[in-house]
């Protein structure tokens, strides 16, 4: 990833299910590990008799090495919006991305940072769910 500018994306341009909805956030990864700064993951939620789906990556935006993954005054916006309880909403390669300071991600981080989402679409977090594989969070991270 080349540094620069990632695309802000406002809440209300997402879609209405994830504000109303029971949503289930899956790690999409081949190995299902959580280790590195980029984790891909995938949205979930039945509305009504339908499935939905959106894909929704965390991005640790403090990896600096081998090189940056952003602009500085998009680590600044993301560091900004997490002191003040929220996630800074991105778009990475078509895809919806939290921005979230730091380089990598626990459990505790991700929760956190689905409870930031579900509040940023106008939801409660307690109907959010994070679903990990035993054994797949990176200790170092």
């Amino acid at each position: 990833m080349s540094p620069g500018p990632l695309a802000p994306l406002d809440a209300f341009d997402l879609p209405d299910w994830l504000g109303v909805e029971e949503v289930t956030w899956h790690v999409e990864s081949a190995a299902g590990r959580l280790t590195g700064h980029l984790v891909h993951g995938r949205l979930t939620a039945l509305e009504g008799s339908e499935s939905c789906e959106l894909a929704c990556d965390l991005l640790g935006i403090d990896q600096a090495w081998p090189e940056p993954v952003t602009d500085d005054a998009t680590r600044v916006r993301a560091h900004q919006a997490w002191r003040n309880g929220e996630v800074l909403l991105v778009e990475h390669e078509a895809r919806l991305t939290l921005a979230v300071p730091g380089i990598g991600f626990t459990a505790d981080r991700i929760l956190t940072s689905l409870a930031r989402l579900a509040k940023a679409v106008g939801g409660r977090p307690e109907r959010f769910v994070a679903a990990m594989r035993l054994g797949v969070v990176d200790d170092h991270g």
